[in-house]
């Protein structure tokens, strides 16, 4: 098989040429990383779809972002793209041992603790937390936060008391919305105490999610999806009966959002 690697890299370096692409030449670093992101989320959106058609494409596209990265990292005499598929050659090389060295078969379970044991004494003097990116969602930085947390042993024993934990959270930001309702507080501007407890509720069923071995950014992307097929589905069922969705009372579309539920 004959690779256009070559090739890509190539066209790259063109890009950022002297006479090449103005845009591509005016580019950074920081400017080009929510692209990187952006085209990372429309991999794992080819996949949710099972669209592999797309899913090329778009890795194609993430492809080129690293090849971005990578020139322009060049240009600066850091690194070039050879050195980062060094460094990854070497990092899996390093996290499989029971592969590439002479330990014994493991399980893939067991094959995720071997990594994430690896990585830790690879950061070992690092703290515990560091090294999680700030620039990943939320929710996903959560899980990743309380992993690290849990592995140097600040963590419930059972999952019961994470739900417990989540169930306390929730009866706070209760009393938070209480507490701004009768502080007379207007719902479009959420009081402080109310913004902090919804962020230590959402936290927590991060945290939740993880104990119970769930992703929560997975999770939580398959319910958005989920909503949105029945929501629509509602909307086609009220047009379906002469009827205009948004014309219609709470009760009302609720019994539609039961009868989608049912026909699924």
């Amino acid at each position: 098989m004959t690779s256009r690697l070559p090739e890509l890299i190539s066209i790259m370096r063109r890009l950022r040429a002297g006479d090449g692409c103005p845009w591509d030449r005016q580019q950074t670093f920081a400017s080009i990383a929510p692209y990187t992101i952006e085209e990372a989320y429309e991999v794992a959106d080819a996949i949710d779809r099972g669209d592999l058609a797309h899913l090329k494409d778009e890795l194609g596209d993430l492809l080129f972002q690293v090849v971005f990265h990578a020139q322009m990292a060049s240009e600066q005499g850091a690194f070039d793209f050879d050195s980062v598929v060094g460094s990854i050659c070497d990092k899996l090389i390093r996290r499989h041992p029971h592969v590439f060295g002479a330990g014994d078969p493991l399980t893939a379970l067991e094959q995720g603790v071997v990594w994430e044991d690896i990585k830790a004494r690879e950061r070992s003097a690092e703290g515990a937390l560091d090294g999680v990116p700030q620039a990943l969602p939320a929710l996903m930085r959560a899980y990743k936060l309380s992993k690290r947390a849990a592995r140097v042993g600040f963590d419930f024993e059972h999952a019961a008391q994470t739900a417990d934990k989540v169930e306390e959270e929730l009866a706070e930001v209760r009393e938070a919305a209480a507490n701004a309702q009768a502080a007379g507080t207007h719902a479009a501007a959420p009081s402080r105490e109310t913004f902090e407890e919804v962020g230590d509720l959402l936290f927590a069923a991060a945290n939740l999610a993880r104990k119970l071995g769930v992703d929560a950014e997975s999770a939580l992307r398959a319910a958005n999806l989920k909503f949105e097929r029945r929501f629509r589905a509602m909307e086609r069922l009220a047009k379906s009966r002469g009827e205009e969705f948004s014309g219609l009372n709470l009760d009302a579309q609720e019994s539609l959002w039961l009868d989608v539920k049912r026909a699924e």
